[in-house]
């Protein structure tokens, strides 16, 4: 249709534009007409921000957002004096996801509610309140459909997302509360590392849930779907050779499972709630 209609923009969720690139490698076609791809309902790997680009010459504008803030509240756009930015530093700085949309403001908290650093390191629950910002929830002023007790803190919306701000006000999500992978009492990203996953020349997806750990409390386990011409040709030793240069050691996952495809909801993001359901009563290797 791209190609048919000489569409200029689009949009769509992450595994959409893994998968486009996927099939363009073996089917060319013509996707010159577009200007922008919007993608945003979860991370879109780095290596897709650069690829795009340098491909096809196509910016990707990632943008984050919830039903309850109605629903874009932050989006992709370089300052001025960014705009120059080149190489890692200019992916590293597209495949955020963005600055607070006007009207909206944001901050990070840690579990005290105290407000925390905007130093792009430092991790915290990410609260949003704005003019459009839901204030309840209808005969539910908890939320407790969400998983989160209370989810409004003096006019702040809780998100639920655990997100780091960088200096210039560029926030990037780095987990679901629910999703992190807390191992020895330091939080794990598990969208950090299915990106550090996904980089692999071999692999199609990736995700990553926590395991419960006698010692460690939880560890991190990686589903990964290979490409299909690769299929049976990759071992989990290769994977957590490719890994260990790019994230830190107690990061590594304890086990690497292959499987034909990472389940997806119906609106096509990564189910890991399926996943938890499948390997409910995983022992992982040694236990």
């Amino acid at each position: 249709m791209i190609e048919e209609e000489r569409a200029t923009f689009t949009a769509g969720v992450p595994t959409l534009w893994m998968g486009l690139y996927s099939y363009l490698e073996h089917n060319p076609r013509d996707i010159s007409s577009l200007r922008t791809i919007v993608a945003a309902g979860s991370a879109l790997p780095r290596q897709f921000v650069e690829m795009f680009e340098q491909k096809y010459g196509l910016r990707f504008m990632l943008a984050w957002g919830m039903t309850e803030t109605t629903p874009i509240a932050t989006v992709v756009a370089l300052k001025g004096h960014l705009e120059a930015l080149e190489g890692k530093d200019r992916y590293d700085l597209l495949s955020r996801h963005g600055l607070p949309v006007c009207g909206v403001d944001i901050r990070i908290v840690d579990e005290s509610g105290m407000e925390m650093a905007w130093d792009g390191v430092t991790m915290g629950e990410l609260q949003v309140r704005g003019p459009w910002i839901t204030s309840g929830y209808y005969n539910d002023p908890r939320g407790e459909e969400r998983g989160i007790a209370e989810s409004f803190m003096d006019g702040w919306f809780r998100t639920g997302d655990v997100a780091t701000i960088d200096t210039e006000g560029y926030i990037q999500i780095m987990d679901r509360t629910k999703d992190l992978v807390k191992s020895g009492g330091e939080w794990i990203s598990s969208v950090d590392l299915e990106n550090a996953i996904m980089a692999h020349p071999k692999v199609a997806e990736a995700a990553v849930i926590a395991i419960a750990h006698p010692k460690w409390q939880e560890r991190p386990i990686a589903a990964v779907a290979l490409l299909p011409q690769f299929t049976g040709q990759v071992s989990k030793e290769e994977i957590l050779e490719f890994l260990k240069d790019r994230v830190a050691k107690w990061w590594l996952p304890d086990d690497v499972i292959f499987i034909d495809a990472v389940p997806k909801t119906s609106v096509g993001k990564f189910n890991k709630r399926a996943l938890r359901e499948q390997f409910k009563d995983y022992s992982l290797p040694g236990q």
